[in-house]
């Protein structure tokens, strides 16, 4: 018989609030040039922990001799390359890596990336962030030419474009397989020639490069999804990689290719709001910055007479400190987060698991008791976390509880490499915002416009034309074709759910 502890009730409760969030599904990092690769790769991997804990993987290089090293696990990136002899067993002065985000159920070791092949031209490894709109349509085509696939992954149909291309460089073979496939995606790729990075024609991804202090004649260089992997390892953070460019790095240096027709970007508007590192810097703008903006033109849309503006931690801070700011009302820490509740996969009771909540976020009574309460967080995607923190806030003996979230409510799922829940599983795309208010338990509750979100990125408002951003999530405006979805029989029930009205 097995006896419900209070460690179980946390990582119960832990996997159940993270479901209530969008994930990102990875983070990549390449480095070329440094005899401490690997060591910088999973330096790397670590400041992008928050974009994947399902699992991290390595392929090192020794450039010249063309021998791969590759090592890779479940788990975090410090219980699978904190060992010395680890990072001892990869040696080379070229590597990149990979970060998972942990999505339901099992995950293959195949599934790991990189992903590593063998070619007539060498050894060849590839790590990818995104998703394919059209790999279930390639794939099956790929398999009638006699293709076998190794994993499930969307990203080795990258292996099999370039297995049959025609051409004769490595990076003509890769441009030709990029011209095959829709999507979004940030890639970093490794062969014995040189270290590759490249972002789809509408950089909905993101990627940038920077520049080590020392390295070989051609200069030593890593690429990583975001420049707080920059920071870790000391590199001077150069650009980003730009929408639709490919970057080829080797012993001579940075060369860049751009072989797609310009395209207005479609940056992800998300990784300002959620997912990228509050200390990182995307596409030219910092992400603390930016959400602190995005709390005050909150606060100017949806100011309520309250005492205390009070964030959902830890994604909903800087917004709070906007919103606090520009509301002229003070700013407390009436919720207290526990760090170090971890994961597990047992579905206890409903009832042992909402009392788990108090394991996960802890009410600050002093803050909260006799208060108006502005709560601020950064989405609400099934409701679940949110109605938990706005019961708790009033067991602590707040007057009243009123919810303003930093985005736009989400009604749509991401087909472009965001982990989202199907439609029907979307609270805002089954309720308005009255009645979202009702479930959750708030007094109020609001949104940030989708014109106020694009003021505070410094722009008069959406522009339907031309947007500038990825919204998908809120307008249902898809940028990319949804091929998969529109044209393949056999596509996953999720996808059909998903895309469903």
């Amino acid at each position: 018989m097995h006896h419900v502890t209070p460690w179980d009730l946390a990582d119960a409760e832990s996997a159940s609030l993270q479901d209530d969030k969008p994930h990102e599904e990875c983070g990549v990092v390449g480095v070329w040039g440094s005899a401490d690769a690997a060591a910088l790769t999973a330096l790397g991997l670590h400041a992008l922990q928050h974009r994947g804990q399902e699992a991290a993987g390595i392929v090192s290089m020794e450039t010249g001799a063309g021998i791969f090293h590759a090592h890779k696990g479940r788990g975090l990136v410090g219980d699978n390359f904190g060992d010395a002899a680890v990072i001892a067993g990869l040696p080379g002065r070229a590597a990149v890596g990979h970060n998972r985000y942990a999505t339901t159920g099992e995950t293959a070791l195949r599934n790991v990336q990189p992903l590593y092949a063998d070619f007539e031209f060498g050894g060849f490894a590839v790590a990818h962030n995104g998703n394919l709109t059209n790999a279930h349509t390639l794939k099956r085509a790929l398999v009638r030419r006699g293709c076998l696939f190794q994993s499930t992954t969307d990203s080795e149909v990258f292996i099999h474009l370039i297995a049959i291309s025609l051409y004769s460089t490595v990076t003509d073979r890769l441009i030709d397989a990029l011209k095959q496939v829709q999507g979004a995606y940030s890639l970093v790729a490794l062969h014995n020639g040189a270290l590759i990075g490249a972002r789809d024609p509408l950089g909905v991804r993101p990627l940038v490069i920077g520049k080590l202090p020392a390295g070989g004649p051609g200069g030593a260089y890593v690429l990583a999804s975001e420049t707080c992997a920059l920071d870790i390892v000391g590199a001077e953070f150069l650009r980003d990689v730009e929408p639709g460019e490919i970057v080829v790095i080797d012993e001579a240096g940075l060369h860049s290719t751009k072989p797609f027709a310009a395209q207005p970007s479609r940056f992800c508007i998300f990784e300002y709001i959620y997912f990228a590192r509050p200390d990182s810097t995307v596409e030219g703008t910092p992400v603390y910055e930016t959400r602190k903006r995005i709390g005050a033109e909150l606060a100017r849309e949806s100011g309520v007479a309250a005492d205390v503006i009070v964030p959902v931690p830890d994604s909903g801070v800087p917004a709070a400190m906007g919103y606090a700011h520009e509301a002229g009302i003070p700013y407390e820490l009436g919720i207290i987060r526990n760090h170090y509740v971890g994961r597990t996969f047992i579905e206890p009771t409903d009832h042992i698991r909402h009392l788990g909540v108090k394991l996960k976020h802890s009410a600050n009574r002093a803050v909260l008791e006799g208060k108006r309460v502005v709560l601020v967080d950064d989405s609400i995607v099934r409701g679940t976390t949110s109605r938990k923190i706005v019961e708790m806030v009033r067991a602590a003996g707040a007057t009243e509880v009123h919810m303003r979230i930093s985005s736009p409510p989400t009604t749509h799922s991401c087909f472009y490499g965001i982990d989202t829940p199907e439609r029907s599983k979307l609270l805002a795309a089954k309720h308005d915002v009255e009645e979202m208010a009702k479930i959750i338990g708030a007094d109020s509750l609001a949104f940030i416009s989708l014109d106020g979100l694009y003021r505070a990125l410094g722009r008069p408002g959406r522009d339907a034309a031309q947007p500038g951003y990825c919204d998908a999530c809120f307008t249902g405006d898809y940028a990319i074709p949804l091929v998969d979805l529109r044209d393949n029989a056999e596509r996953p029930v999720s996808l059909l759910q998903a895309a469903a009205p």
